[in-house]
């Protein structure tokens, strides 16, 4: 292969995955700006059903990136995130709406009523407002989850004229804290997205696959007066592979540290020679071999 050839792969290797992240990233706001239009309009079970498809769709655009971890707990988390910032996103575009076209009236609480609560969500107070010639201020009831007002109480409020949208106090019609959070929200899923971007990079995997320097193998053979040579670990490593117990789980647990001159590819062929695979995810500090895999570690 000539050198420009190697040059255009190499290139194709780092700008698809940045390309891909930036579309997985437009998808993420797309749907985060979608689902916070869509939150007053649809029902429950449709918008569980549209979450559960984005958290698929977004699960295989993930593992697309190639990072050795599972892509469904990062897909996950960004569901989760988007989720709440779709909320948040949709309480301050309320905010904004009647900061631009709201009507500042004096009030008073004509009438309060008290909602059951509901599962985990407690009860709601409910107050319905008058002006002071005693026409009903348009929009909704007022919707509070404390009780801080009375009947009879005068308070200033903000009027949506076209009666959409309920009436909120001046401090309840502030925007900036749920901007803020949906912002920061919003940040976070899209560090989750170049998060993964970079454990697919080839500089990540070989970085995974690399043996410690052998100096780091020298120090933690004097340490740990294990002098055998790779070969005997390789074979230390077979033994281990046929005769050690399965967990509950049906895995076999071998400890790295044992096969410090064995690489974690090594180690996956062995465990392919023997017809075991190497799981790649939740590891936590073992080696973890099965017939069947979530994500199995690639082998030489």
């Amino acid at each position: 292969m000539s050198a420009d050839t190697e040059g255009e792969t190499r290139d194709r290797r780092t700008w698809h995955p940045i390309a891909l992240a930036v579309g997985i990233g437009c998808y993420v706001l797309a749907v985060i700006a979608g689902m916070s239009l869509l939150m007053d309009h649809a029902g429950f079970m449709l918008l569980l059903l549209m979450w559960i498809v984005h958290l698929v769709l977004l699960s295989l655009l993930i593992h697309k990136l190639g990072a050795k971890e599972s892509s469904e707990y990062p897909a996950l988390f960004i569901v989760i995130l988007s989720v709440i910032c779709a909320m948040a996103t949709d309480v301050a575009r309320d905010n904004l709406t009647l900061q631009v076209r709201g009507e500042r009236v004096t009030a008073t609480v004509a009438k309060e009523r008290t909602t059951p609560a509901a599962g985990r969500e407690g009860p709601h107070s409910l107050y319905t407002l008058e002006r002071q010639n005693g026409t009903r201020v348009r929009g909704p009831e007022m919707n509070l989850t404390s009780d801080p007002y009375d009947v009879g109480q005068v308070l200033t409020v903000i009027e949506d004229p076209e009666g959409e949208l309920a009436p909120r106090t001046l401090g309840d019609v502030d925007a900036t804290g749920e901007l803020i959070g949906a912002g920061a929200l919003a940040l976070a899923a899209l560090g989750s997205v170049g998060w993964m971007t970079w454990r697919g990079s080839d500089t990540a995997k070989r970085r995974d696959d690399r043996k410690p320097s052998a100096g780091m193998r020298k120090v933690y053979k004097t340490v740990t007066r294990n002098h055998t040579t790779q070969d005997e670990q390789e074979e230390k490593l077979r033994e281990a592979l046929r005769t050690y117990p399965a967990d509950r789980r049906g895995y076999i647990k071998v400890h790295p540290e044992d096969y410090p001159d064995v690489s974690q590819r090594r180690a996956a062929r062995i465990a392919w020679e023997a017809g075991l695979r190497a799981e790649a995810a939740g590891n936590r500090g073992s080696g973890r071999f099965r017939e069947t895999v979530n994500e199995e570690v690639p082998h030489d």
